[in-house]
């Protein structure tokens, strides 16, 4: 059987089963069935994207804009060296066309939404590293474009693939916790030292001459034009609001995936930024911590989530009353019910309860019936592919799912950026105390990147 023929017969075999009807990206024949996949991204990242996909799945494009990453992966995975290389991804696809079935992006948080658009307008299956956008704006037309192209779409959120964010699911719901009206998500950093953030001496920045691998203008994409700076590229521009979100954005998804997705923290009502030491409306903080309320979600009362990340001796939470699990570990989150104590890791995985309680379940084998089916083979790359292919449900971290954590994340980033109370309408997108701050909710993009425009008129 041919890949188009295997590709839309896997698409029939969903539908049938009562499950979301994927189109199937149309391409060339393959060997064995394998999807064909092009990596917007080729280096940094793209090694998780490759751990899972090399072995299983044809890598026939790799795009990046700095011809370096192109070599860094290269003696790891040598199904890459056969791999046709672009710098523009738009060029990409103009050049092979069907014969990509599905595109992982890579690239900094800036540039998630346009490579992702671009992906999704030529049909093509989407799997996009976490945060999903780098704007409000830019995370709602992401969930529009996914129920207007019909494709197979997910975050690269790992931890949302483990069993440990299921087990925690179910505990809540079996009621071991009771009614949880608080909870605490915290992690060091951030790292100034350059392997992920580096600070200026000084500001403003001084122009550079761009390294000659790297094409400066492909790498601002849609983002305002400025001269090239060593701080930006390579994996730096993680501390610069142009392009990142500081510590908050960068591991929200992470860690707070097991909250939001458990509680339903959907939509707070209020965010307010309680401390922000450091950095100012260019540069993201040293340490921050951030309160989000939300109202009643049906049955579930009222509540307040913090977000805190800093150096770990100033931002570590006490240990909780009745804990028993001894010294309060380096990050996660900790879920505070009226009945019980519970925690998850900086994955939203590993999962514990009061220690007493804990060891009454295992003595007892009382632990709550498994509800929320777990994912065979671990890992959003692979629980994605296996969906394209029609062998697996949708996956949990798909664009519905995802443009949802990934905003109120940003929602935090708006809070410690600008400091003070923002009060937030979700249903109207505004935020209605402080209305001089909506244009945050979406920035321009440069002409020739604009995109999704058209989404918002029907």
């Amino acid at each position: 059987m041919d890949r188009r023929k295997f590709l839309k017969t896997s698409a029939a075999t969903v539908a049938a089963s009562s499950l979301p009807h994927f189109s199937i990206g149309q391409g060339g024949p393959s060997a064995n069935g394998k999807l064909n996949l092009a990596m917007i991204g080729a280096g940094g990242i793209a090694q998780m994207a490759y751990k899972e996909l090399a072995k299983t799945e044809n890598i026939v494009a790799l795009c990046d804009v700095d011809s370096e990453r192109f070599l860094q992966y290269g003696e790891k995975f040598p199904q890459l060296e056969k791999a046709r290389q672009f710098a523009d991804f738009r060029k990409m696809f103009d050049a092979l066309g069907d014969e990509i079935d599905a595109v992982c992006i890579n690239t900094p948080d800036h540039t998630h939404f346009v490579a992702t658009m671009e992906a999704m307008q030529r049909g093509k299956h989407v799997c996009t590293q976490k945060p999903l956008a780098h704007t409000i704006w830019e995370g709602r037309t992401l969930q529009k474009a996914k129920d207007h192209y019909g494709l197979v779409t997910n975050m690269a959120n790992q931890g949302h693939t483990t069993d440990g964010i299921r087990q925690m699911r179910e505990w809540f719901e079996a009621g071991l916790l009771g009614d949880v009206t608080k909870a605490y998500s915290w992690t060091g950093g951030p790292d100034w030292n350059g392997n992920y953030f580096s600070k200026p001496a000084s500001l403003p920045l001084s122009p550079e001459a761009a390294p000659p691998t790297l094409d400066w203008d492909l790498w601002l994409g849609p983002a305002e034009e400025r001269p090239y700076s060593a701080y930006f590229h390579p994996l730096t521009w993680r501390g610069f609001y142009p392009f990142g979100g500081g510590q908050l954005v960068d591991w929200f998804c992470h860690i707070a995936d097991a909250p939001v997705w458990v509680l339903g923290l959907y939509e707070p009502v209020v965010i307010e930024a309680e401390e922000v030491i450091g950095g100012d409306d260019f540069l993201t903080p040293d340490q921050v911590r951030v309160r989000f309320d939300f109202e009643a979600r049906g049955e579930l009362p009222p509540m307040s989530y913090w977000w805190s990340n800093g150096p770990e001796a100033a931002i570590a939470p006490e240990e909780p009353d009745a804990w028993g699990w001894g010294k309060v570990p380096n990050g996660g989150t900790f879920f505070h019910g009226d009945k019980a104590t519970a925690y998850t890791d900086k994955r939203s995985n590993n999962p514990r309860i009061t220690r007493e309680i804990m060891l009454e379940l295992k003595q007892s084998n009382g632990f709550p019936e498994e509800t929320y089916p777990r994912v065979k083979g671990k890992g959003p790359f692979h629980e994605w592919a296996k969906a394209i292919k029609g062998r697996g449900p949708e996956p949990g971290s798909n664009f519905d799912y995802a443009a949802k954590l990934t905003e109120v994340s940003l929602l935090g980033v708006l809070a410690q950026r600008f400091g003070g109370r923002i009060e937030w309408d979700a249903q109207s997108m505004r935020i209605t105390n402080r209305p001089e701050l909506n244009q945050y909710l979406r920035t321009p993009a440069r002409t020739g990147w604009e995109y999704g425009e058209d989404l918002w008129k029907s």
